[in-house]
């Protein structure tokens, strides 16, 4: 494959998943349009980088559909001056996309070969890579304007959402009966609500399960 290979797949990328998807953003399309995603997959991997479809990273992960991010980003609304957090940054494409639209963020990956792979993907960008538990956040870096859980989760922790700035907003794609949803939150007054926007296909990210009680 080529670099105008790559370059085709983006452009049709952006056509035929994101703007027929409501990602209404023209600056979310625009940073979408510019990152490489196939810097972000495994070389083998690479020619299915702009598939519409969950692209494997290794160790149970994946790399979530354009459609999922492009959306989550549009409802997020990034603004230029926003501090912003990424947590469950897998291999650091979401970082890479949002870095461009907002002043600085911070990328939390747990798992050692993905945030080594995000590492080498991530040079000569702005982004922070933090290697740790992402359902802890960063709270050093605390606090932050956007939060965006990159993956489907069964809840939001309270230590992120304290991470949250008041007014601030936190995306992600929550868990309900199954079906994954993509969720704005809201911290402000001292309560943090969220709300459902759309269903998606969203990765499972790890860390973020509700301990199970136990039945007989």
């Amino acid at each position: 494959m080529t670099e105008q290979n790559f370059e085709h797949m983006r452009r049709a990328m952006v056509a035929s998943q994101l703007r027929t998807t409501g990602v209404s953003d023209p600056r979310v399309v625009a940073a979408m349009g510019a990152v490489p995603r196939e810097r972000f997959v495994p070389v083998d991997r690479a020619t299915t980088a702009y598939a519409d479809a969950l692209v494997p990273l290794g160790g149970g992960r994946d790399l979530n559909t354009p459609m999922s991010l492009g959306r989550m980003l549009t409802e997020a609304r990034p603004r230029g001056e926003d501090r912003a957090l990424v947590l469950g940054a897998a291999t650091g494409y979401a970082a890479a996309v949002l870095a461009r639209l907002v002043a600085s963020v911070v990328a939390v990956e747990q798992d050692p070969a993905l945030a080594s792979a995000a590492m080498s993907a991530l040079k000569g960008t702005s982004v922070k890579l933090i290697e740790g538990p992402p359902a802890k956040g960063y709270a050093r870096g605390a606090p932050y304007d956007l939060i965006l859980i990159d993956g489907a989760v069964e809840f939001v922790p309270d230590a992120i959402v304290e991470q949250l700035a008041d007014n601030g907003r936190l995306v992600a794609a929550i868990l309900d009966n199954g079906v994954a949803r993509i969720s704005i939150g809201r911290r402000g007054g001292g309560g943090f609500g969220t709300v459902a926007v759309a269903d998606v296909a969203s990765a499972i990210l790890p860390g973020f399960v509700r301990p199970r009680t136990f039945t007989f």
